[in-house]
């Protein structure tokens, strides 16, 4: 009887050693110490592990407030071209609202005043396969309705990057137009390829029919073959493009044949001109759109008198044989038109390539564009910003918030925020690649269109 009495204290004393040893984990909590209604911990159902955090799957990505008092509290439109994503977040980086795609991105997605986006994307089958390849069209109501689609997708022209909605209801487009290593020959080109020069459509949403389009092919000029009749002295004329400049002055583009590639367009509804940006020229060119047709083929004609040829052209001066100006863009995307007060000015984004490090520019356009041969054309910079981490070769872009500030867009990592004094406010970074970022108010009209 002893002995029993002896082992059964010897088991509570062992018990209450291990209850007081689990008491002290390696946390340095002692639980002992903790007032009761708080150290009581929940049975686990079953044999379930302890419960873990579980992330927020509304978060789109990190987020990181570097001077919270001086972000902008504003809504984001985000361009994923990576997944193929385009959604509405708050700079917390909650998801408020996306609209689900039927094609790829390639690559604009813009939101409309009625909720809407214009979308850029690609067809089933894309015949031309250079980065940013398209070839469809749609407007997307905000339940995800394809309300209006368009396909212009062929082995001999493609849509392709930008589209833009104009004030009269119509879209404009950029397209890739194929032209045969023959009929590069006899344009003068200094390379046997099949090339793809730079095209512009207008379509009537309410007919599919094209209503204006502008061709690059008819608006070249050319030194290297003086059998043709595109043949001169690129530096005499400004107002043409000269169709050997990628080959001969930059590294050959990655698919051969895109001798220009064109990546963002822009309209200006005061003066009615379009702006495109070139981004193997490293330069943005500016055509007048009040022209006829077949003004748009020649080079007289419309508001500014030169039919199709440049109005104005600016970033890149060594492109028409210019050392008068200076050169800005090395490589570039977005040519952001600025309204209201800041009408005139311009945002855009020179990626750097070569230099590792991207730069935004705030430029003042001139009053009366003319491109002088042999004068300094370039337009005044207001404002810039740079950093040293602060590059994506690709993409990107920047638009101006209603506090004043500037959200950058840099492709492979996600968004900035920066004053105009450059501090840099509030970053976004997430797995993805991010071909533009559009900023609206809350109270702005898209925005109350979804009801968010």
């Amino acid at each position: 009887m002893k002995f029993h009495s002896i082992l059964l204290w010897s088991l509570c004393l062992t018990l209450l050693l291990g209850i007081y040893s689990c008491s002290n984990d390696d946390d340095g909590q002692d639980l002992s110490a903790v007032p009761e209604e708080q150290s009581e911990i929940p049975e686990p159902e079953g044999n379930s592990p302890d419960p873990q955090p579980v992330e927020d799957e509304n978060l789109m990505g990190t987020v990181e407030y570097l001077n919270p008092d001086l972000v902008d509290d504003n809504y984001i439109l985000v361009n994923d071209a990576e997944s193929n994503r385009a959604y509405i977040m708050d700079k917390d980086s909650r998801l408020l609202h996306e609209w689900e795609l039927t094609n790829n991105i390639g690559n604009d997605v813009f939101l409309l005043p009625d909720g809407r986006v214009l979308a850029s994307l690609e067809s089933d089958d894309p015949k031309i396969k250079i980065g940013g390849k398209g070839g469809q069209l749609q407007f997307i109501g905000p339940d995800n309705t394809v309300e209006w689609k368009f396909l212009y997708s062929s082995e001999l022209a493609e849509t392709h990057h930008d589209a833009e909605l104009l004030p009269n209801g119509n879209v404009i487009a950029l397209v890739w137009e194929k032209r045969t290593a023959q009929e590069a020959l006899e344009g003068g080109s200094m390379v046997s390829t099949d090339i793809y020069p730079e095209a512009i459509i207008e379509i009537d949403p309410n007919t599919d029919e094209i209503v204006w389009e502008w061709h690059s092919w008819e608006h070249l000029i050319q030194d290297y073959d003086d059998s043709k009749s595109n043949f001169g002295v690129v530096g005499d004329h400004p107002e043409l493009i000269d169709l050997n400049y990628v080959p001969k002055n930059e590294d050959w583009p990655e698919l051969s044949g895109d001798i220009m590639h064109a990546n963002a367009i822009a309209y200006d509804p005061v003066k009615d001109l379009i702006f495109i940006s070139v981004n193997f020229f490293s330069e943005v060119w500016v055509i007048d759109h009040s022209t006829t047709p077949e003004e748009a083929s020649s080079h007289s004609g419309g508001a500014y008198g030169k039919g199709g040829d440049l109005v104005y052209r600016f970033g890149n001066p060594k492109t028409y044989h210019n050392t008068a100006g200076t050169r800005l863009f090395y490589n570039n995307h977005f040519p952001n038109l600025l309204q209201g007060a800041d009408q005139g000015k311009l945002l855009i984004f020179s990626n750097g390539v070569g230099f590792n490090q991207s730069t935004v520019y705030e430029l003042q356009l001139p009053d009366e564009l003319e491109l002088i041969p042999y004068a300094d054309n370039e337009p005044e910079v207001l404002w810039s910003f740079t950093d040293e981490k602060l590059y994506s070769g690709k993409v990107s872009g920047a638009v101006p918030l209603q506090n004043g500030n500037i959200l950058i867009t840099e492709g492979d990592y996600g968004f900035w925020e920066v004053t105009r004094e450059k501090e840099v406010v509030w970053k976004f970074n997430a797995s993805g690649f991010f071909w533009r970022g559009y900023s609206y108010d809350r109270e702005a009209p898209e925005i109350q269109a979804l009801e968010l």
